[in-house]
């Protein structure tokens, strides 16, 4: 089996108040945001990080509330936006018990106080032990207590105690429980890593348990299928791991990913028995969760010279924000020896598959030789590479400057709206009669089998100004197939403009680390024809109790008096059920105001569209003394409203 061509990237360029290296300390990611919380190291961190992975930068937010102590080798889990911190060492020889809610959303601290569990005691305190959200429930397992009342007088005992947590929806809890379990528990241990992975197909979900320490390091897997709570060995294929403590364990996709951690002091080849020694390692590798099979993707070797690999650490964090994998910090040390251990202060982060397919290419606005476009943004990839195709014949045309566009608001005050300039079916009188009953194709997938694909460039943002392309020599293709580091050099490239009244197809891929995912469905827009009017812009869509205010501004270049402005409505007809892809449309306005209010009675018969996220679809166009162009569509969002919340 071939493995994944995987690339490890240090993070060099960053702003804001870097956090001090530490070990023992916890992440959790909120959408693009990696929050950091406590670990030692001169002292025990009592102060919350937070890392923006698409700004590259850190803050401190200005928390308030009952703000927790510092403390290490605590649990740590997100839940939405909120999150719990359970137990952990807050000095030396002292480990606490307590529960914190962390409201993200307003940086708000609470301090919980769950009920005891109606049999046995609750939780001892502890650190090192696991604590993983699956659905309102956290289940803790493990951990390390101190025996001795004086915290100076440290006496281990390791645990293998299973409790539930049940939350209360949004924020608080209920209280502990200790299910009933089958089967053999897990032995005591330590600093070990839990995740909880749900297969599709099945949808049964199972916690997976792996290595800690107890004495010495251990390898051992064990399932819990959280169903039927039952314990259970599962056997595995492929090379295991070595054993290890304070590594860390993260799902992406079917795959668990360990890495790094403390292993055995190898003598000669083999592992020491007593394991009285042990040395930081590097070690990456993960278990297929559906074939429980070990994938070894760097095996235990020295540290990296050239600094292309995160070196050995243990007790560090490691976070997935989509499919990258972020790792910061840790211990560093091959000995047990104090005085050969460090802190690293590194933070890295690893692709461990192409980005996903993307939205349709959506535009804002068209001119007579140039598109503004945008597209769904996607979190954790280095750029977008856009496309565009044509049907004409490609040749060289002088070059023209680029151009000024603004970037025109899509979202009104109460929806969500994406919005897309449609080609009219006839610049005349007669394509507004066509429009009430002449389906018009809604950015529809085009044959693409006979045609080129030309690259409009690489960028940053998810939005685009298009008023060229460039032609690839022959002999070369696309890069549409290559990883990121293999992109043409554009500035050898020769440019063609945009024609007007051009019918243009565009699709868009994200790259990352892993190379250029796979393209958008297409999209199709027409460039103005010159003495037409423009589409209109800015269209806002309000709601009131009985109906919705729709409204919009002239278009950015007139060419002329508007006339007059018709806004239309897709409608439910059987032609639609047949046919997804074709939209009937209705007028439900025609005048010169910018602004027409959409009835409840209209809305009744309105189409919603599932071609992307369910909405229903409206089109508005402007006439001057030529006729009709093009038309601005609106899909207003229905459903759950999504509301902009920031962390």
């Amino acid at each position: 089996m071939a493995l994944p061509s995987f690339l490890w990237r240090r993070v060099s360029s960053f702003t804001g108040p870097v956090p001090r290296s530490r070990h023992g300390h916890r992440a959790v990611a909120i959408r693009e945001l990696l929050i950091i919380f406590g670990g030692g190291n001169e002292g025990i961190a009592d102060e919350l990080h937070v890392y923006n992975t698409v700004t590259n930068q850190w803050f401190l937010p200005a928390v308030r509330g009952d703000i927790p102590p510092g403390c290490a080798a605590h649990g740590f889990v997100c839940d939405g936006t909120r999150i719990l911190v359970f137990g952990g060492m807050v000095e030396y020889g002292r480990y606490s018990n307590d529960i914190y809610e962390l409201q993200a959303s307003r940086w708000l601290w609470k301090k919980v106080k769950p009920q005891p569990p109606s049999t046995g005691s609750p939780p001892c305190p502890r650190l090192g032990h696991s604590f993983s959200l699956y659905g309102n429930k956290c289940y803790l397992f493990g951990g390390l207590a101190n025996e001795s009342e004086d915290s100076n007088n440290n006496v281990p005992r390791y645990l293998n105690d299973f409790y539930e947590l049940e939350l209360q929806h949004g924020s608080g809890v209920i209280g502990w429980s200790i299910p009933v379990t089958k089967g053999i528990l897990p032995s005591p241990r330590e600093s070990h890593t839990s995740i909880i992975y749900c297969r599709k197909d099945l949808g049964i979900p199972k916690m997976y348990i792996f290595g800690g320490m107890c004495g010495c390091r251990l390898n051992d897997l064990w399932e819990l299928d959280i169903g039927t709570m039952t314990w259970s060995r599962p056997e595995t294929k492929g090379t295991v791991p070595l054993p290890r403590s304070l590594h860390t364990a993260n799902v992406i996709g079917n795959k668990m990913y360990v890495f790094g951690g403390w292993v055995p002091q190898a003598a000669e080849g083999e592992i020491s028995a007593q394991d009285s020694e042990w040395k930081c390692t590097s070690s990456f590798s993960y278990l297929n969760l559906d074939t429980t099979e070990w994938i070894s993707l760097i095996p235990d070797c020295p540290e990296d010279n050239s600094n292309l690999l995160p070196g050995p650490r243990a007790g560090h964090c490691a976070v997935a924000v989509g499919t990258r994998l972020y790792i910061w910090s840790g211990r560093d040390g091959y000995r047990k020896a104090w005085n050969n251990q460090v802190c690293c202060k590194d933070l890295w982060y690893l692709d461990t598959e192409k980005p996903p397919a993307l939205s349709q290419v959506q535009l804002i606005r068209a001119t007579t030789n140039s598109f503004q476009v945008k597209w769904d943004e996607v979190p954790t990839v280095e750029g977008y590479l856009l496309q565009l195709n044509a049907d004409l014949p490609v040749s060289g045309i002088p070059v023209t400057g680029v151009p000024e566009a603004s970037l025109l608001s899509s979202q009104g005050n109460n929806a969500i709206c994406l919005l897309n300039v449609i080609k009219p079916l006839h610049p005349t009188k007669e394509c507004i009669r066509n429009l009430k009953t002449t389906p018009l194709r809604q950015m529809a997938t085009v044959k693409t089998r006979e045609r080129q694909w030309y690259d409009v460039g690489i960028f940053k943002n998810s939005s685009a100004l298009v008023s060229q392309f460039y032609l690839l020599p022959e002999e070369k293709a696309s890069i549409s197939n290559k990883v990121a580091e293999d992109v043409p050099d554009y500035r050898l490239l020769k440019k063609q403009d945009l024609l007007p009244g051009t019918v243009y197809r565009f699709r868009v891929a994200a790259i990352n680390g892993c190379g250029v995912g796979p393209f958008s469905k297409v999209s199709e827009f027409k460039t103005c024809i010159p003495g037409f009017p423009g589409a209109p812009s800015t269209v806002k869509i309000t709601k009131s109790v009985d109906c919705i205010h729709l409204s919009w501004e002239p278009p950015a270049s007139p060419s002329g008096n508007i006339l007059e402005y018709s806004a239309y409505l897709a409608v439910r007809t059987t032609h639609i059920q047949e046919n997804p892809n074709q939209l009937m449309f209705m007028k439900i306005y025609c005048g010169l105001k910018t602004s027409c209010i959409v009835t409840a009675a209209q809305l009744s018969n309105a189409h919603v569209d599932y071609t992307a996220r369910p909405a229903i679809v409206f089109r508005i166009s402007a006439k001057n003394e030529r006729g009709y162009g093009p038309a601005t569509q609106v899909r207003w969002l229905q459903g759950k409203v999504v509301t902009k919340c920031t962390v």
